[in-house]
């Protein structure tokens, strides 16, 4: 039986399917951000102009989805943690799941921020969105870095997540992965 919502011992259809999908979209946002930021900035480039746009649009489709798994998040019970772990790992693991809320909402913004400092309209599906500051160059440039260097944190935390996620499956053998993945029934 599919169940929706989040139980105590294992996530919902929703939450999995949210989860996945940021994940998916995530980690091709990063894939594209480090390919484009690698193309030399020569004149019109069109293929660069193109890339950027792309990547743009699906950052702001990611800050739609955050806010949406956010409201799920809040409106559901969240699934217990394995109870044979020390308390570090628990702090640990909801330390590494509050960052990745936390980059979920920065990394849009602040390429929303430096779009706007850079007086480069930014859209969501067809529709331009306002600036979020007026245009100037210091900030720009600052924020550049800024996007960067989460974008470098959301790799860091992925790897991390992804770590853990594998050694509680083939290691400790606990069901921590198995309550995210998608049809792994009901098992607890």
């Amino acid at each position: 039986m599919t169940v929706l919502k989040n139980t105590p011992q294992r996530y919902g259809t929703v939450a999995i399917a949210l989860h996945w999908l940021m994940a998916v979209l995530l980690i091709g946002l990063v894939v594209l951000g480090l390919y484009m930021s690698g193309l030399p900035d020569v004149g019109f480039d069109k293929r660069k102009i193109g890339l950027v746009l792309l990547h743009k649009e699906y950052g702001m489709v990611a800050l739609g989805l955050a806010a949406v798994r956010l409201a799920w998040r809040l409106g559901n019970v969240l699934p217990a943690l394995a109870t044979q772990f020390p308390d570090w790992q628990k702090v640990a693991a909801r330390f590494v799941h509050l960052c990745f809320y936390a980059l979920m909402f920065a990394l849009p913004v602040t390429g929303w921020l430096m779009s706007s400092a850079a007086a480069i309209p930014v859209y969501a599906f067809g529709v331009r969105l306002p600036d979020l500051i007026a245009q100037n160059e210091y900030r720009f440039q600052v924020l550049i870095e800024v996007h960067k260097w989460l974008g470098y944190a959301l790799i860091g935390f992925i790897v991390i997540h992804a770590g853990a996620a594998l050694r509680h499956h083939f290691l400790s053998r606990d069901n921590t992965l198995k309550k995210m993945l998608p049809g792994a029934g009901s098992q607890g």
